[in-house]
């Protein structure tokens, strides 16, 4: 059996790896951005399968798309999302702007896995076709910055927030622990008036208070969602009700309130979104930077430094 089989493009044939779902476009980007190992982040091509996933059932729903083609693609596109076929994405994050590449990756992936579970032949693009069916009401252009909204408020919701949120509990114990230690406060290292060690862990556990509000509002900023825009905003080629469907079947798949971006235009060709969540991440790490340095100081020693705290050894 052979290693390879052959797929085309608009540009023409292309050996593929057998034993991998993604097709000629792939392959093709592989070699044409064949640069470092820097992989796309899993978190953006889980949140490709649900935009695939979603995007199946809305045409379905709007009788865009038939049912015997739109449920074999929701099962393909819903194992992208679920991580079961990581290992069929391997293009790298230096590719071209509007994310192309990776949008026909997860095209490519999920007509062929759905090819399968109906018996056909990988790589003959029929009965499901990756952009007349895998990708139908959509473009690149809507498709990635969804993507971006989609992976970021999922990152932020399911993973830093309850990594903040058990941060502060952990701090509040040790303020209440450390409640009736007295010490010396300090400004810029000189020895200043008394506080107790609690009043000082409590400013470590306010600053994270802080940071799961600023965590949240990050969230509220890429709920918005592009989808629905297609190349340039306008909606071309998809039905009417496609955005709003989308992103009402979109929260409903994964728990976040998304809706439809009220301005395509903006939501295609701008990222104040995205901007706007890094801004307030970068505040968090500063906030955790500041309290591990501090916590770094005072633990110095044990001979010559502050040695206020007791560190646990870990190497």
């Amino acid at each position: 059996m052979s290693d390879t089989r052959i797929e085309s493009d608009s540009f023409g044939e292309l050996a593929v790896p057998a034993d991998k779902y993604y097709g000629a476009q792939t392959a093709r980007s592989l070699i044409n951005f064949n640069i470092s190992h820097e992989t796309m982040p899993l978190s953006l091509v889980h949140a490709l399968g649900a935009i695939k996933y979603v995007a199946a059932q809305t045409n379905m729903q709007l009788d865009n798309l038939e049912p015997e083609l739109a449920e074999p693609i929701m099962a393909a596109a819903r194992e992208v999302y679920d991580g079961k076929l990581d290992e069929h994405f391997p293009l790298r994050i230096w590719q071209t702007g509007s994310g192309t590449q990776s949008n026909m990756n997860a095209n490519e992936v999920i007509a062929n896995r759905a090819i399968e579970m109906l018996g056909g032949k990988i790589g003959s693009k029929t009965p499901v076709h990756p952009n007349d069916h895998v990708n139908r009401s959509q473009s690149s252009n809507d498709t990635f910055p969804t993507a971006m909204h989609i992976a970021t408020a999922s990152q932020i919701k399911h993973k830093l927030i309850p990594a903040l949120e058990h941060l502060h509990k952990v701090l509040q114990d040790k303020e209440q622990q450390f409640g009736s230690i007295i010490k010396n406060g300090r400004t810029h290292t000189q020895d200043a008036t008394p506080l107790t060690l609690g009043q000082e862990f409590s400013g470590y556990r306010a600053q994270i208070g802080l940071g799961i509000k600023r965590a949240k509002a990050a969230v509220c900023e890429v709920l918005p969602l592009a989808q629905g825009g297609t190349a340039v905003g306008t909606g071309l080629n998809a039905k009417p009700g496609f955005a709003v469907k989308f992103a009402e079947n979109m929260a409903e798949l994964t728990g976040i309130d998304f809706v439809t971006a009220p301005n395509k235009f903006e939501a295609l060709a701008a990222s104040d979104g995205m901007v706007a969540a890094h801004g307030a991440l970068n505040t968090i790490a500063v906030s955790l930077l500041k309290i591990a340095n501090d916590i770094r100081l005072l633990g110095s020693g044990p001979r010559s430094g502050l040695g206020e705290l007791v560190l646990p050894a870990n190497e």
